[in-house]
């Protein structure tokens, strides 16, 4: 084993124990989650400290198109230089060789962190809790469907056949025997997370057809989002091998339930390793308080990177167990904002609205920095939500245009995550809405095309 070798993590080193490392994936997240990167030989990257990229990997839409989110040099593509995090190596067994995977941060020739890549974006954040004693916990829930092949876009999405022979059935939450159908996938979910050192914390079927939820142990937030990351491509390869796709598309199908990425958030004292969420009687305290009124405050221009696409508010439906407003409670799931059931220690606050389509790095910054500012500004928030949230109105933007709108004029937002990731990251957005605008939809042909 080469030097290099000896920084990689417990899972990294058992996974290769008595083989030969053959390749390594150096990967980086773009705007919408998406790996980007080089394959490497092993013996190459044990050479090298660095590698290249250019920043226009941060300007492309999801359709590949290019948005004008350059900065006042042009559009020169300057080479970043991309460093590995040696702690995020861990496997790809899905391959067909010996790889690993490790994540890689962003800088500038200078050295300075590259400020619209989305790991540097959500690491900005966790810095300025640091800076006021603070560490921030989170715990991710992700919800996706296992869908049949589709081939052709025109085409409705259908559920996966399962182990029966029949397709996937809706209104099955929490069923085991809808679970049984999806074995043979969720086994590959298990056996690849296990190889590369995850802990599952549980998969339950939530109320799609077809749709799953898979719960993350709370922890260190820049921890969780590399393991979403990396969720994200092991889901899709389980899938592949049985014939069928993984999609973290918001809402995938018309008549169903939406995907989420649920965010639960503490706040430890960094001294005392006390939840601020918590007095200590075991109360709530200005912290919590504080906190909510930050998400209820600032959620309506974040929503704009937690829904990045025009079809995530497809998903704020009513009764869909999606949220349309930003009131919280105790135990209330039609609440935006939801403080589950907990002893005091584990105190923590739910944020009901980030969609699953949503960049792990970024949604999580983004919750974060809500909640900060609402520490920071001491919001109080709205009293206590008890009953039917879907009874009340809307209070966030329900389609993407709006919010941009909102987005760009938040600029206490924008100094949390960063002027210039906002720039660059609206930019982009405003691209992918025009290029959306410029598609005709089904629904226009058939009731405008001879009717108006």
């Amino acid at each position: 084993m080469t030097d290099w070798t000896a920084a990689l993590p417990d899972s990294a080193v058992a996974y290769l124990e008595g083989r030969r490392l053959d390749e390594v994936e150096c990967v980086i997240s773009d705007l919408p989650g998406i790996a980007r990167g080089k394959a490497v030989p092993a013996s190459k990257f044990a050479k090298q400290k660095h590698f290249h990229l250019p920043d226009s990997i941060f300007f492309q839409t999801i359709t590949g198109d290019w948005s004008e989110a350059a900065d006042s040099d042009g559009f020169i593509e300057k080479d970043m230089i991309l460093k590995p995090d040696m702690s995020t190596a861990t496997a790809a067994p899905w391959t067909g060789d010996w790889t690993l995977q490790v994540i890689h941060d962003a800088y500038d020739r200078h050295g300075a962190p590259i400020p619209y890549a989305p790991r540097n974006v959500l690491k900005r954040v966790v810095d300025l809790y640091k800076a006021q004693g603070w560490k921030p916990v989170v715990a991710p829930e992700m919800e996706f469907f296992l869908i049949a092949r589709n081939l052709d876009p025109a085409k409705d999405i259908a559920p996966m056949t399962g182990r029966s022979g029949r397709p996937a059935a809706a209104r099955q939450a929490y069923s085991m025997t809808a679970v049984d159908e999806f074995g043979p996938v969720i086994d590959d979910i298990y056996d690849f997370a296990e190889s590369q050192g995850f802990e599952i914390d549980g998969i339950t079927q939530e109320g799609g057809a077809g749709q799953l939820e898979i719960n993350l142990r709370h922890g260190d937030p820049v921890k969780l989002a590399d393991e979403v990351f990396y969720f994200k491509r092991l889901i899709r390869e389980a899938a592949l091998r049985h014939d069928c796709f993984a999609t973290f598309m918001a809402k995938p199908i018309a008549d169903e339930p939406g995907s989420a990425m649920h965010i639960h958030h503490s706040i430890l004292d960094i001294e005392t390793g006390q939840n601020l969420f918590a007095g200590p009687q075991g109360g709530e305290t200005d912290a919590f308080y504080h906190f909510i009124g930050g998400l209820q405050t600032h959620l309506p221009a974040a929503i704009a990177v937690m829904a990045p696409y025009v079809n995530s508010y497809r998903r704020y439906v009513k009764d869909h167990a999606a949220p349309i407003n930003l009131e919280w409670g105790r135990d209330n799931r039609t609440t935006g904002i939801r403080i589950p059931l907990s002893d005091a220690p584990a105190r923590r606050v739910e944020n009901r609205l980030a969609g699953m389509d949503c960049n792990p790095y970024l949604g999580i910054a983004a919750s974060l920095a809500c909640g900060y500012l609402g520490l920071m500004e001491e919001r109080r928030p709205t009293k206590q939500f008890r009953g039917d949230a879907y009874e009340g109105d809307g209070d966030f933007p329900q389609v993407l245009g709006q919010a941009l709108d909102v987005f760009d004029e938040a600029s206490a937002l924008h100094e949390v995550l960063g002027p210039e990731f906002c720039r660059v990251y609206a930019t982009v957005k405003r691209a992918e809405y025009q290029e959306f605008l410029q598609v005709i939809s089904p629904w226009e042909r058939e009731h405008l095309l001879l009717n108006v």
